[in-house]
């Protein structure tokens, strides 16, 4: 490690990190212009990453003849050439990854492919290569995590779930030895001194949760010291519990890039610790009574489509008669409009089986996006205990904030940031707009063979689930697999229900039971399997195809419900028909779907129920693609205000010196 410092000119003393000057008014119009101007070269930008294939195979006879131990000793010499600099010449590039194809091939039987090396080659250009589900995005990482490892750069390759950053390490490892660069991961669960050894390693398998938030824990411990961070980092390394967990943001690889730069981008990252609730936990019970009194629609209002509670004229009057009758801290104006509203918040926004499960007399939260549980994770400010009251389970310690970051200000603070994901055209210009991450389109190695088929969108949910039931029921008679995608645990608890009902054996994969994902997942492929998943559980893990099925037809996805983002649609389709096989995917919808009925446009509700009443399927199927696109457009505003407030209170508190 100390070599690896001194030849790149790092000082070991330093928390290596990017530095993000917060943009003014006019930075900002300028980043929105380019956003709408740099995708629209994404097809150049693509083609310039062929360059690098002659490369590599000029490469390939003389590598192929090296014994291991000269290989490996031709991988230091490029590695030295690599050191020297921050932007690394192509032909040092095209070296090193026909070097590490070679080894993968004697290793691991599995040489990258043509489409794997152009992956590669993005990320190592600072690109966000947009490959397809089943392309081999695993391997493709390995090119670029050992040549910026061999070129002295420590590693995060940042991964959806612990799941996957324990098998990649695994799986991986004895490759990255062969070039004697050590690998460690980070998962939940993990002690202090255990993630600080993993992240000392050359490459570090880890989640994006995981990760933020062990430097947001390292910022606290800069913050506490005081001084310049050259001084903060060396008083740091005097103490063990002043000790830093990582040794900077040097070069990250994102997995599944749009999942976590753009989906999970709408939340901040919290990082909390206990505080004495003994005196709230009596104005918690008397809020959540107030707020089961109040009556929707007279009032409080729900904003569903942005999960938000606001009271009305007879709402703040109904609080402020309830301040005259109970007194103390109910006369406070500011306190019982808060503590209501999160109590209504907890009441009719948090919905057990979607934002949250109760398991074990405890209130799990649930991630909405891949609708795994969140270990140890808690709403902060006393809305956790609400919804634990409002569950009638022991309430956990209150959660105070200690710390506040977004996933845009984390992720931009790396010195170099590359990521990978199968669905990112729609959001490249948010990409290059919020994090500077240009978009390059990778083709597949073999012709796409999905079959779409047209959606179907049913009157009423009811309708939609028998009709599935009797559907699925019949063609897994004939040994077809199905992979039946829904949006919620509870959706998933329901379709089950209605399979049950049909006599149709099958698997339900959920935040229920995360233990036995990834052996669900792979068996979903076999003849006559049928696998319930909530939404993109068991994302990263692939789907064989068992015997017989190939001849069959393939894998059959059906969709259930349109989610809130087209691109989290297209992830469900990818399931099925990778790498050439063949799959159908098809969409089975109802006119009373979430995304319906939290569409706040009336024409577009009016136009659902029109359509519903005669049976006009392309007007059903019109008006829940612009309840769709009017979701998208307003996760994007709520992801673009969470970061000007965020840019704001970083320029506010750049005062002080503390940002965290």
């Amino acid at each position: 490690m100390s070599e690896v410092a001194a030849t790149l000119h790092l000082d070991p003393m330093v928390y290596a990190e990017r530095e993000v000057i917060p943009p003014t008014s006019a930075d900002r119009l300028l980043r929105r212009a380019e956003g709408l101007v740099v995708p629209l070269f994404a097809r150049h930008r693509s083609a310039r990453q062929r360059k690098i294939v002659p490369l590599v195979h000029g490469h390939a006879g003389e590598v192929s003849a090296l014994p291991d131990e000269a290989l490996a000793g031709r991988a230091g010499a490029v590695g030295q050439r690599l050191r020297r600099t921050d932007t690394p010449a192509l032909a040092d590039l095209a070296e090193a990854f026909a070097i590490v194809r070679e080894a993968s091939g004697r290793l691991f039987g599995m040489r990258h492919h043509d489409v794997q090396l152009m992956g590669g080659h993005a990320l190592m250009r600072g690109m966000i290569a947009e490959m397809n589900t089943g392309e081999g995005k695993t391997l493709t990482a390995t090119l670029a995590a050992v040549t910026a490892g061999l070129g002295g750069r420590p590693v995060h390759v940042v991964t959806v779930n612990d799941y996957l950053a324990r098998r990649d390490a695994e799986k991986l490892g004895p490759l990255y030895a062969f070039f004697g660069l050590s690998v460690g991961v980070v998962v939940a669960g993990m002690a202090r001194e255990e993630r600080r050894a993993a992240y000392a390693c050359d490459i570090t398998y880890c989640t994006n949760k995981e990760l933020a938030f062990d430097h947001l824990k390292d910022r606290l411990v800069l913050a506490r010291l005081g001084g310049n961070l050259r001084r903060k980092v060396k008083l740091a390394e005097r103490r063990d519990d002043n000790a830093l967990l990582l040794r900077g943001l040097h070069f990250a690889i994102v997995d599944e890039a749009d999942s976590v730069l753009i989906d999970e981008a709408r939340t901040p990252l919290i990082l909390s610790g206990e505080a004495d609730a003994t005196l709230e936990s009596t104005l918690m019970r008397e809020a959540l009574q107030v707020a089961q009194a109040l009556r929707v629609g007279v009032d409080f209002v729900h904003v569903a489509h942005q999960g938000r509670i606001e009271l009305t004229g007879a709402g703040y009057g109904r609080l402020e008669r309830e301040g005259e009758v109970r007194g103390g801290v109910w006369r406070n104006m500011a306190v019982r409009e808060d503590m209501v509203g999160k109590a209504l918040t907890a009441l009719h926004v948090m919905l057990r089986g979607e934002q949250y499960i109760v398991r074990d007399g405890k209130v799990e939260i649930v991630d909405e996006y891949t609708g795994r549980i969140m270990a140890e994770r808690f709403w902060s400010d006393g809305l956790h205990q609400l919804v634990e009251l409002k569950e009638q389970v022991a309430l956990s310690p209150r959660r105070s904030t200690l710390a506040r970051m977004t996933y845009q200000r984390f992720f931009r603070r790396y010195r170099h940031l590359s990521g990978m994901s199968g669905t990112v055209q729609e959001v490249s210009g948010e990409l290059w707009e919020v994090y500077r991450l240009p978009v390059a389109r990778i083709p597949t190695h073999r012709p796409s063979r999905r079959k779409v088929l047209t959606d179907i969108v049913f009157p009423t949910a009811e309708a939609r689930w028998q009709a599935l039931a009797q559907t699925v029921r019949r063609f897994q008679m004939e040994g077809v697999p199905f992979l039946v995608g829904t949006r919620s645990v509870a959706a998933s608890l329901e379709a089950s229900r209605q399979l049950g009902l049909a006599g149709v054996d099958h698997r339900v994969l959920n935040a229920m039971d995360e233990a036995a994902e990834a052996e669900i997942v792979t068996g979903a492929g076999l003849v006559g399997q049928v696998t319930i998943a909530t939404n993109m559980a068991g994302r990263g893990t692939d789907i064989a195809l068992g015997p017989g099925v190939h001849e069959g037809g393939g894998l059959v996805v059906i969709m259930t419900e349109r989610h809130d983002s087209l691109r989290v649609d297209r992830q469900l389709a990818g399931r099925t028909a990778r790498q050439g096989d063949p799959g159908v995917f098809i969409a089975a919808l109802s006119l009373e779907d979430a995304i319906l009925a939290n569409c706040p446009l009336a024409h577009v509700r009016l136009l659902a129920r029109f359509a519903g009443h005669f049976g006009l399927q392309p007007l059903a199927r019109l008006t829940l693609r612009l309840a769709q696109r009017h979701a998208e457009r307003d996760h994007a505003r709520v992801r673009r205000q969470l970061l000007h407030a965020d840019e704001a209170l970083e320029n506010v508190l750049a005062i002080t010196g503390t940002l965290e």
